[in-house]
């Protein structure tokens, strides 16, 4: 195997899956107004998953959020449906 074939192997076992997995290894989670790529329009992952928080917490889908503002919506929601947090 290659050194650079298992340099990827073990970043890919090693990569947090989640953003609590990040910080829990103590990696700093940025806050989405700090991202660089935040004023873009929202990703494909964010907005199946938003419309699906929208859609059990009876409120609104707004299809024109950032990526940013998506990731404020989705932890509002999560608070607000109880998905997604660990328990």
């Amino acid at each position: 195997m290659s050194e650079t074939k298992r340099e990827q192997d073990t970043t890919k076992r090693t990569a947090p899956a989640t953003e609590a997995e990040a910080y829990e290894q103590g990696n700093t989670v940025k806050d989405p107004d700090e991202w660089t790529t935040g004023d873009e329009p929202m990703t494909g992952a964010q907005r199946s998953y938003l419309k699906t928080l929208s859609d059990e917490a009876g409120e609104a889908f707004d299809e024109t959020l950032t990526k940013a503002e998506a990731s404020k919506r989705i932890d509002e929601l999560q608070h607000k449906t109880g998905r997604g947090l660990e328990k």
